[in-house]
C-alpha cells in the first residue's frame, strides 16, 4: 500500500545542492535583531529597554495572552535600541536589538531536568512555554499550546513530520541523519505529556538512509513505528501527512486532535529534548542556506536574531546577480525586499535564485483543464476561487470553502496557463477575515 494522500505534484526536490552539507554552528554576529513576534499568536512586549544587559538565554520578550511564546537572548551583551525592524512577513515589527559582547554568558537559574518522566505533564507544558518553543516547521504555532487539546479530544497518536518535502530545504534530514535520538527522545516526551499509546516518525521515502537509521534506533519500541511515506508535494502538511500514515480524514474546519492526532516537526522535537534536559530555551535553529545563487549552500545551526545579509556573507556570499532571496521554501515561502531581515523560530530557510532562475511567465486566461482540481491536496477548485477574486466576487468565496486553502501553491505549480492562483485565494482568504472581524 502506496503511504500518500490524493492530490500533490513532484516539483523538482534540488536538495542535492545541501544534503551532504554537515550542520554547522554558524558564529553569532556583532549585532542581533529579535523581532517580537517570531510566532502565531500575540505579539510579546519587550522585557528590557535600552542599555540593559542581557545573558544568552535571558527573557526579553514575553505576552499574558495564552497563545503566545515568550523571546529570549540568543547571546550576552547590551540592548542596543528596541524599535521596529524589517521582519520576513513584509512588514516592520517591534524588535529588540542586541549588541553582542561575545562572552556569551548564560542567564542565572537555567536548570534541566534529570528525569523530565519524573514531571507531571502540567509542569512540562510550563517548562516548554517558558522555553519559548514553537513548531519549527515554518508555522510557528505555540508547542504549549498544541499539547494542550481539550477533554474531549484524547490523543492516541503523536506523529514526528519528517517528511520536508519543499524543494531545496535539508536542514530536518541532516538533524534526522545527526541526531537521531533527540528526536526520538523528544517524541517520548510527546507522547508522555498527551498520553498517547503510539508514536510516528513518517520520513519521505527519499530519504532512505535516515529511515533505516530510525528503524534501528526504536528496533526495541513496540510504540513507535517509522513510515516511509511516499516522496510528493505537500506531504508534510499536517492533514495529508495524517491521511499517508493512518488513513484518518481531519474534517473541514477542524485541527488534527478532532481525529486523535497530534503532529510535530522533527525539529520540535529535538528542541523539546534539549531543552528540558538543558534548560536552554529556543534561541538558535537549523536553517537550509541553499539555491544556485549562493556560492556555498549549507545547513547551518544560526542564532535567532542574525540577518540574511549576515548568513549570506559566511556562505560565502552570492553567485552572479541574485534574483530573488526566499524565506522557508520555493513553494510556500516569502520573497524579500531586504537582507537586513532577521533569522527567527520559524525560518527553516534562506533561498538565493539568481536573475535567470526568476523569469516571471505571463499569466494568460483559464483553460478550464481542470489540472488545478487534481492536484489540490484540500479537493478544492482553485479555477474557480481563481476567477471569483479575478472579477471580484468576493462575497461567494466563503461558499466555495476558500478558508480551506492551506497555500501549497501546488494550483500554480501544475496551471499551464500560469495562473497567479495562490495569490487569487490569499485575496479572498484575506476579505473573508477582513468582514469577521468587522
Amino acid at each position: 500500500m502506496s503511504l500518500t494522500f490524493p492530490g500533490g505534484v513532484h516539483p523538482p526536490d534540488k536538495k542535492g545542492l545541501a544534503r551532504n552539507a554537515q550542520i554547522e554552528k554558524m558564529p553569532a554576529p556583532e549585532e542581533l535583531i529579535i523581532p517580537m513576534s517570531q510566532h502565531i499568536g500575540a505579539l510579546c512586549s519587550p522585557t528590557v529597554k535600552k542599555g540593559d544587559k542581557v545573558f544568552m538565554g535571558q527573557l526579553i520578550g514575553d505576552s499574558e495572552a495564552y497563545v503566545s511564546a515568550p523571546i529570549h537572548s540568543s547571546v550576552s551583551g547590551e540592548v542596543k535600541i528596541i524599535e521596529p525592524r524589517p521582519h520576513l512577513l513584509g512588514k516592520k515589527i517591534l524588535s529588540v536589538v542586541i549588541k553582542n559582547d561575545g562572552e556569551f554568558k548564560k542567564v542565572d537559574g537555567l536548570e534541566g531536568c534529570s528525569d523530565c518522566f519524573s514531571l507531571s505533564p502540567d509542569e512540562l507544558k510550563k517548562k516548554i512555554r517558558a522555553a519559548g518553543i514553537v513548531g519549527l516547521g515554518g508555522a510557528t504555532f505555540p508547542t504549549h499550546v498544541k499539547l494542550s487539546p481539550p477533554k474531549e479530544f484524547p490523543i492516541d497518536t503523536v506523529i514526528i513530520n519528517g517528511a520536508e518535502c519543499e524543494p531545496y530545504l535539508t536542514a530536518d534530514y541532516r538533524l534526522m541523519v545527526e541526531d537521531p535520538v533527540s528526536i526520538v527522545n523528544g517524541l517520548k516526551l510527546l507522547m508522555y505529556i498527551l498520553d498517547a499509546k503510539k508514536g510516528i516518525i513518517a520520513i519521505e521515502d527519499n530519504k532512505r538512509d535516515s529511515i533505516l537509521i530510525f528503524e534501528d534506533l526504536v528496533a526495541r519500541e513496540n510504540s513507535i513505528e517509522i513510515l516511509g511515506v511516499k516522496t510528493k508535494y505537500p506531504q508534510g502538511a499536517e492533514k495529508q501527512l495524517i491521511y499517508s500514515c493512518t488513513k484518518r480524514i481531519v474534517p473541514a474546519g477542524s485541527l488534527p486532535m478532532a481525529v486523535g492526532i497530534v503532529v510535530h516537526n522533527a525539529g520540535t522535537a529535538s528542541k523539546i529534548h534539549y531543552s528540558l534536559k538543558f534548560g536552554l530555551p529556543l534561541i538558535s535553529r537549523v536553517v537550509t542556506v541553499s539555491g544556485e545563487g549562493i556560492q556555498h549552500s549549507k545547513n547551518l545551526e544560526i542564532s535567532i536574531g542574525t540577518t540574511f545579509k549576515d548568513v549570506i556573507r559566511f556562505c560565502g556570499g552570492f553567485k552572479g546577480t541574485p534574483g530573488k532571496v526566499i524565506a522557508g521554501g520555493p513553494m510556500m515561502g516569502f520573497a524579500q525586499s531586504s537582507l537586513e531581515v532577521p533569522v527567527i523560530k520559524g525560518t527553516s530557510g534562506i533561498l538565493i535564485f539568481p536573475e535567470d532562475f526568476t523569469h516571471i511567465p505571463v499569466e494568460d486566461v483559464c483553460i478550464r483543464c481542470g489540472k488545478c482540481v487534481d492536484v489540490c491536496p484540500m479537493k478544492l477548485m482553485p479555477y474557480k476561487l481563481g476567477q471569483l477574486a479575478e472579477f471580484g466576487y468576493f462575497d461567494e468565496a466563503e461558499d466555495w470553502n476558500a478558508m480551506d486553502c492551506m497555500e501549497c501553491g501546488s494550483c500554480s505549480y501544475i496551471c499551464p496557463s500560469n495562473r497567479r492562483l495562490i495569490h487569487y485565494i490569499k485575496l479572498l482568504k484575506a476579505d473573508i477575515l477582513s468582514k469577521k472581524k468587522k
